[in-house]
């Protein structure tokens, strides 16, 4: 009788023959490369560093793509939305010490966003490990304690023996539900020494589901099949879990009114009838919220943002499907279940009962319309008509990378994604420089649509160097710098605060002409012209640059009333 777990996988003829016969000149490098490509790699991000370059060099023995940014911060971003479009583990190389930890900053938005990197850091020579401070370049006492905190998971090597499966653990637990950047170091004296162990010619990991406990799903679908105002708020868990047409199927069989969070913009579609959309920031959405007798909270903590700065208080019976555990019941009482959001909602489709609610529709479109005549009582006509353009303009299956910036604030709640997995900010963390080098990550993962960043002229500093990395691989992204002269949102936010602002206005350069030296097209528009200007730009290929003066505006928050 033979079990499951008594099954071996035997190698195949040729990867006995690699095994035994291994090419000559390989190192620990080598390792790391041929694990990353025997778990299904085809790409990797990065930049080189001296403690990394035993796995820059093996890139040369390899078939695996290499994308190199100009900071680390930046390529952790490209990284981050390669594995928001593709769901696969994005591999992103870095060099120890300063290089490692410029990476902090896109590995926390990967964090918050559930987006699947896989880091992989030099470290100093084994030597030099402890704590012991022998004074080698690039030293620190610990350095992976610098990521535990914001990283899944950490997996340090110290022998060339353990490359292969840190990397696959590490593999896995970047695609284990909930998605995350995970950490690997392993020291330069490792990955340069020559290595006697066999050729990598296997990989296959298999990450865990999440699915939800019966008992937990059965007492949601009761009390789901009885509510009088259910309603729903998705997160981006529904986006990441691929799971829109099952939310969409039980908010019909429900007729439940639906809104996304800005992380799981695209989740519902935006016009459907029972669309909130995404107002979540305005008290006519978190007033009917609170007003649901059952409300359905799927792949969101209902953080910050998404309660209305922490002023949403629900008076009926919450039910919340979470895969990150530490953010079940995080902020207010629940049915939690920890759960993949996919798996739950296909729990709760076999087993809610059929609602009828011809008034659902209409009390929907009540709230829009409320929101939409506060909105219309701000004389913001300037920020809609751009926004609007913007959308116009952009090619359907097109997606788009937002930078922390009052068009983005717009876009969060006023945008229309038009589809799951097709807009992204950096909303998760709030990190600037966001925009263009993600935008470049989604175009190396997906050639054949153009790409939109979206950023201000603050913002837009922080990641101008990578205009040199959309000329060197020709890359297909059209990038809308709102100038503004300054941080315009903390602009506001002082000017409201203190009636003044200090420390916003910025000299910036002559967007269009650095963009031209960098050998990438720019134009300079005005809100009359983006769209055509805009339009333009993305059915061209390659990279392109879009300059709009404007000083845009914030609609009134209500969270402060």
């Amino acid at each position: 009788m033979t079990h499951d777990h008594d099954l071996v996988l035997r190698p195949t003829a040729a990867q006995t023959e690699a095994a035994l016969n291994p090419p000559p000149g390989r190192n620990g490098g080598d390792l790391v490369v041929e694990t990353l490509a025997g778990l299904g790699a085809t790409t990797v991000f990065g930049l080189p560093g001296q403690h990394a370059l035993g796995m820059f060099d093996a890139l040369r023995r390899s078939d695996l793509r290499y994308i190199g940014l100009r900071v680390e911060n930046n390529a952790g971003f490209a990284a981050d939305a390669y594995g928001r479009i593709t769901g696969e583990a994005a591999p992103l190389l870095l060099s120890t010490g300063p290089g490692a930890l410029t990476s902090l900053a896109a590995l926390q938005e990967a964090r918050a966003a559930s987006a699947p990197v896989l880091a992989i850091s030099s470290q100093v020579p084994t030597a030099g490990l402890g704590g012991g401070r022998h004074g080698y370049l690039h030293e620190l006492p610990d350095q992976a304690a610098s990521f535990r905190g914001v990283v899944k998971s950490v997996h340090n090597v110290r022998t060339q023996s353990q490359i292969p499966s840190a990397i696959a653990e590490a593999w896995t637990s970047a695609l284990t539900v909930p998605h995350g950047p995970v950490w690997v170091e392993i020291p330069q004296d490792v990955l340069l020494a020559e290595t006697a162990v066999p050729v990598v010619t296997g990989g296959d990991t298999f990450p865990e589901e999440l699915p939800p406990r019966p008992e937990l799903t059965a007492v949601a679908a009761d009390l789901l099949s009885r509510a009088e105002r259910p309603a729903i708020i998705a997160g981006g868990g529904v986006v990441r879990a691929d799971a829109s047409k099952k939310l969409r199927q039980l908010a019909e069989r429900l007729q439940a009114p639906v809104v996304t969070t800005f992380g799981g913009k695209g989740a519902f579609p935006w016009t459907h009838p029972l669309s909130l959309q995404s107002w979540l920031e305005d008290r006519h959405t978190t007033d009917f919220l609170e007003d649901a007798d059952v409300l359905l909270v799927v792949g969101s903590g209902l953080g910050e943002l998404s309660s209305n700065y922490h002023t949403f208080r629900p008076r009926g019976r919450v039910i919340q499907i979470e895969a990150d555990l530490g953010k079940l019941e995080s902020n207010h009482p629940a049915l939690g279940i920890h759960a993949d959001a996919r798996l739950a909602l296909q729990a709760l489709l076999e087993t809610v009962g059929e609602r009828t609610d011809p008034a659902a529709p209409e009390r929907v479109r009540a709230v829009l319309d409320k929101v939409r005549e506060r909105i219309a009582s701000q004389e913001l006509t300037l920020e809609q008509d751009v926004l609007a353009a913007v959308r116009r303009a952009l090619p359907p299956g097109a997606p788009s990378f937002w930078d922390m910036t009052i068009l983005a604030y717009w876009a969060w709640s006023a945008f229309d994604a038009e589809a799951p997995n097709a807009m992204h900010s950096a909303q998760g963390a709030g990190g600037l420089g966001y925009g263009f080098p993600a935008a470049l990550g989604a175009a190396v993962a997906d050639p054949t649509h153009p790409v939109l960043a979206v950023s201000g002229d603050g913002g837009a500093l922080y990641s101008i160097a990578e205009l040199a990395t959309a000329r060197q691989y020709d890359l297909n992204v059209t990038w809308l710098i709102v100038d503004d002269g300054g941080y315009g949102i903390l602009r506001e936010y002082m000017t409201d605060a203190f009636g003044q602002p200090t420390a916003t206005e910025l000299t910036r350069p002559d967007y269009v002409a650095l963009a031209e030296s960098f050998g990438v097209p720019g134009v300079r528009t005005s809100p009359k012209t983006l769209e055509a200007d805009l339009a333009k730009a993305l059915a061209a290929p390659g990279p392109s640059v879009v300059v709009l003066p404007a000083v845009l505006r914030m609609f009134a928050p209500t969270h402060l009333d």
